[in-house]
Formats: structure tokens, sequence, C-alpha cells
């Protein structure tokens, strides 16, 4: 598939070709389970969709180049309230409603970034937002956008700027990329090539919040280049009862998600009866967004196998924002695990071995080049080696939002050395850690999380998983290990949810502390600082719902935890 077989070579083209070709298919559907406990179907064809984003543009002040913030609550409204922003030139930045706990001073320091002329939400926001932005920006309601403005807008090119994906911020604060309507419309082919999606028979169900990058590539942006009904529900809905998302998926054949690990082991856990589910017409789940844990793919697989769904229909990849989202995936086989040698990956080397770290393989790249790198020399390492994975591509953004010197040094690297067949640059420097092994590529971690101790790495998510193995009431990825300056090296504290937390006794909590010491010690040869157990929601997550290490540091170092047990 090239770009020749989409709906046109910008988004708004697509959205143009779906309104006259198939007018009346269903463009976007959304189950809304606020309503109705069966999740209540709101749709619009190509040609509502259409029509909806027109109105959204001709109401919006803007010059093209200005930026429109999308403030709307997950649904229909945010899909015409985005395209609405690209269709009237703008720079789309899909954000989301003020309302959104624990957010809004992400959404303050990104609103401050990106200064938008204009703010699209919703009627039923518009009061909230408003008192939010206190700012007299403008405001429209994509339900309600009002009178016409400016119309109509320039017919919009490849190499135009049409969204800005601010990252989520897990180890630095929110940036947004820069992403052109042929970096995004690159990542499409790129995807449907990689996981060999059928745009003749898919469908794509998705749960993710539309402001993150797959969730919008997967909800949004994938089903308008293809002309794919898109089926969307509220992120609330699934943590509420998981078994909707399921069920979705069982609704419609041919259909592809996506979600991050935490979503599968969720599942497994919470859905009761998963043999009444219909999941053998799924194509295929993207597990993404975060680190694989092999183990919880052994019992979702396990869940779900009488409702017909097969290890061969998960698909683990890689990606990231500042490459729109998608760079490796795997065939569609069971995922390939391998155990590598624990001493000789904190070295620096991914040796197979009968035990010690299990990692799950992440395929290989479609349409960009992936290159393992030593960061320090830029010089290409060989297979086997563990390095900074740097990615090339049509797909990569073109830097961050006016910030020119982060920009050259994340997005203008250049190989050093002897690196035949590959080019010089430009490169995409990830900061994600990897190996090839076997020709696919395993993540390792993030180099500003890697833990150094006496010399040797340690990968935090590895020390997590080690220290929530040691009681079933340790929350599952909601474990932080961080390093803290000690007296001669760095040391280790480790902060964990625990959901008993407000019933456990002094001795029963000194027990557990004294059983993670003990665990992590016998792992990884690290004897940590402090051991802290804290409520269900202590641990800080950024946006797309990743563990955020530094700000739980710098709660640490804040005193926010209060004091350790003495031990």
């Amino acid at each position: 598939m090239s770009l020749q077989h989409l709906g046109g070579a910008t988004l708004t083209a697509c959205l143009r070709h779906w309104a006259a070709t198939t007018p009346d298919e269903p463009a976007v559907t959304f189950a809304d389970f606020s309503v109705d406990r069966d999740g209540r179907r709101r749709g619009l064809t190509w040609r509502r969709l259409a029509e909806r984003a027109d109105a959204v543009a001709a109401a919006l002040p803007v010059r093209p180049g200005d930026r429109v913030a999308v403030l709307c609550p997950q649904g229909a409204d945010y899909v015409a309230g985005f395209l609405g922003a690209i269709a009237a030139g703008a720079i789309a930045v899909p954000l989301f409603d003020p309302g959104l706990p624990g957010h809004a001073g992400r959404l303050t320091a990104v609103l401050d970034d990106c200064a938008p002329t204009a703010v699209v939400t919703t009627t039923a926001a518009q009061a909230a937002v408003e008192d939010f932005l206190d700012s007299g920006v403008p405001v429209v309601a994509a339900d309600r956008p009002g009178p016409v403005r400016s119309w109509p807008a320039p017919e919009a090119s490849p190499d135009d700027i049409a969204y800005l994906q601010y990252t989520s911020g897990s180890t630095r604060s929110p940036a947004g990329v820069v992403l052109t309507h042929a970096n995004v419309l690159a990542n499409v082919t790129q995807a449907v090539h990689g996981l060999g999606l059928d745009p003749a028979t898919a469908t794509t169900v998705s749960w993710l919040p539309l402001f993150h990058d797959m969730g919008l590539v997967l909800g949004l942006i994938t089903p308008l280049a293809l002309g794919l009904r898109s089926v969307l529900m509220d992120p609330l809905a699934f943590i509420e009862r998981p078994v909707r998302w399921l069920e979705l998926l069982g609704d419609h054949a041919g259909a592809w998600s996506a979600a991050p690990n935490f979503a599968f082991h969720y599942c497994a856990s919470r859905v009761r009866e998963p043999d009444r589910l219909r999941l053998d017409r799924v194509a295929g789940i993207i597990n993404g967004a975060e680190p694989i844990n092999p183990d919880v793919l052994d019992r979702f697989h396990t869940a779900f196998a009488a409702a017909g769904y097969r290890p061969e229909k998960t698909r683990p990849a890689y990606g990231l924002a500042e490459a729109t989202v998608f760079v490796t995936t795997g065939p569609a086989a069971a995922p390939s695990v391998t155990t590598f040698d624990r001493d000789a990956l904190a070295t620096g080397t991914g040796r197979p071995a009968g035990t010690g770290v299990r990692l799950v393989a992440c395929g290989v790249p479609a349409g960009q080049r992936v290159a393992l790198v030593d960061p320090h020399t830029a010089v290409v390492l060989a297979d086997g080696e563990v390095g900074e994975i740097w990615v090339h591509g049509p797909n990569v953004g073109a830097g961050y939002w006016e910030k020119p010197l982060e920009s050259t040094e994340t997005f203008g690297a250049r190989l050093a050395g002897d690196h035949a067949g590959l080019p010089d640059g430009p490169w995409l420097r990830t900061g994600d850690l990897g190996v090839r092994h076997g020709g696919e590529l395993y993540i390792a971690g993030r180099i500003k999380d890697l833990v150094i101790v006496d010399g040797r790495n340690h990968y935090p998510q590895d020390v997590e998983a080690t220290a929530a193995s040691a009681d079933p009431e340790i929350r599952p990825g909601s474990v932080a290990a961080f390093a803290v300056e000690g007296t001669e090296t760095e040391s280790v504290v480790v902060v964990a949810e625990h959901r008993a937390h407000d019933t456990l006794t002094e001795e029963a909590e000194r027990a557990l502390v004294s059983a993670v010491r003990r665990l992590v010690s016998d792992a990884h040869g690290l004897s940590l600082r402090d051991v802290l157990l804290v409520p269900a929601g202590r641990v800080p997550r950024t946006s797309s719902g990743k563990i955020a290490r530094g700000a739980c540091r710098d709660r640490y170092l804040a005193g926010d935890y209060g004091k350790a047990l003495a031990r």
C-alpha cells in the first residue's frame, strides 16, 4: 500500500474524499456509557462529519499557522473539532477538557507553550473551559459552532503542519512535536504494512484518549486516511468496566485496537465469564506505549482463549510521538519472548540465558530505518549490544514547537564511524535503550530513567517488577523505582501502591518492606535506600498513564510520602 491508495495527500483531502465517495457510510461511532450501561451509540457518516468539521472551521477566527487547542471530551465532537481546526488552515493541538482529574498543571503548561488563537470544546464543557482559560481566547463549541467568521480556508499542502502532538512528559516537561500531513499519512502507510491491516475489512475500536498519540492515530487518523469506521469509547468507561472494550471488539468483525500493557492485565484480572465474549473476529490488538510484561500477555491469552482470542492477535509494538507514533511491530504470530542474562544486560550486552530478564520482541520497522547507537559516540552498535534507538524516516516530526535547541539535539542527530547502508542523518534520538536480537527489537528502558549503581546499569521497570512480586496486594504497574544521590554513589528508592494500605499493621508493613528489599537484593544485587508503601493513587502518572518516575522522585525528596519506617 502506498500514499496514493489513501483518501488524499492531506488529512483534509482524505475527509473530502470519503465524504464524496462514501457519504452515507459510518465514519465515527461513539459508545456513550455515561447515559446507558450498554453504551448508547452516537454516530456520524462521512458526509455529516465533513459538514460538522466545515462548520467548526468557518466559526474559528484564525489564520493559517494559528494554533487551535482542542479541549473536548472524548467522542464524535472531538473528531469534528480536531478536523475543523485543520480545515480552517490552523494547527490543531489535541488536548483534553479541564475536567480531567490531576492534569490541570500540564494543561496550563501546554497552553502557555502553544499560545492558541482559539479553542474548540463542546457546549457542555464550554463554561468550565472559559473559566479555566480566563484569557479572552475565543471558544467555539464543536456541537454548536455559531456564525461564520473565516471562510474559505486555503487548501492545505502535505508539508503544512497538521497538528502539535504534546508528549506525555514521563521524563521531562511536555513538548509539542511538529507533525505535517505528510508525516502522519506516511506513518499510517507504515503501520498498515507492518501490521498487515486490511482496509477492506478493518474497523478501529479504541478507548485510548484522543489527545494521546496512539489514541489519535488509531482512533481518528488511520480511519480518516483509509475510510474506515472508527468506534470510540471514553477511557473512564473502560476503567469502570473493562469488559465494555472487549464487547465492542467482538461486535465488529476485523476489529483493530491498541492498549498499553496495564490494560491487558486489567482485563485479565477484572473480566468475569470471558467465554461469553466473541473475540475470534478480532483482527489484532497492538500492545505498546509502555514496557510489555510477558507474564501479563500469558495471563491475558489464557483468560480469553475460550472467547476465541489467540496469542497471534496480540501485536507488540514500539513507537513514540516524535515519530508520529508507530516505529516497529512483529509478525502475526505469538509474541516472541527472550530471556536475557541480567548481569550481561547491565553491562550493555543482550545475551540469551536460561534465567534472567524476560523481554518481549517489538518486531521490525516498516518504511523507516532503526539503528542501535552508542549514545556517547554516535557509533552504530552490532546486534546483541544495548544502545540508544535512533529512527530515520518520513514519519519523523520536524522538531519541537518553538524549541530550536531541543529540536536539533533530538531530531538532528548524525551517525559517526562506519555505518554502511545507513544515512548519515538526520536521525531521531528516542532516548530509549534497546537491543536487536534475532532480527527483532527489544526495549530495555529509558536512558533518563536508567539507574547506575557502582558502575552497573539497572532498568527501573525490572526492579519494579521484582518489587511487585513480593505481595499480590502491591498494585501491578503502580510501582516506581528511581535513583537519588547517595554519599558516594546513587542509591535506589522504591515507592509502591498497596491495595490494602489503610489496613496494614506496622508489623505487616515492616515484613513486606523486608521482603521487597530481600527480593531486589537477590535479583539485582541492589541495597535499597528506602521502600515506601503508599495508598492507591499516590504514584504519579503522566496523562497517558505511564509511571512518572521523575515526579515520584521529586515527591520523595520533598517529603510528600513522609518518613519511611525505621528498619
